[in-house]
């Protein structure tokens, strides 16, 4: 597998399709139904631009089936430095401070980030 690559909003939702399993045109078609509405041709040109991208790959059988050639957590990586690198100069306390300021963060949001550090606060000290 190689680095991740960046999606767009579309592309996330056929890839999470992907990294549960390989799928055909229909499948995909018949999983995007009731989210989406896409039809089969949008679908194509979707798969064409993310092969292109080397975010997917195709293996011919009976069925076209198309498979993740990127991991989710190398484009969750990528896109979470480029966003964070866009928006906040890289600082993930300018984003938590963001969100604070904006009263965007519930109780479970703060207990599951005051986890989080705890952790971090622990490989730190095994480092």
């Amino acid at each position: 597998m190689k680095n991740g690559v960046n999606l767009s909003d579309g592309e996330w939702k056929l890839m999470k399709l992907l990294w549960e399993q390989p799928r055909t045109v229909a499948e995909l078609v018949q999983a995007c139904a009731d989210d989406t509405g896409w039809k089969k041709n949008t679908l194509f040109v979707m798969l064409g631009r993310l092969e292109r991208k080397g975010a997917v790959r195709c293996e011919d059988g009976t069925v076209k089936r198309f498979y993740p050639a990127v991991t989710r957590e190398d484009c969750e990586a990528l896109q979470t430095r480029g966003f964070l690198e866009r928006v906040y100069d890289g600082s993930v306390g300018m984003m938590v401070s963001a969100m604070v300021s904006r009263q965007a963060l519930s109780e479970q949001d703060i207990d599951e980030l005051r986890k989080i550090l705890e952790r971090a606060e622990r490989t730190q000290e095994h480092a």
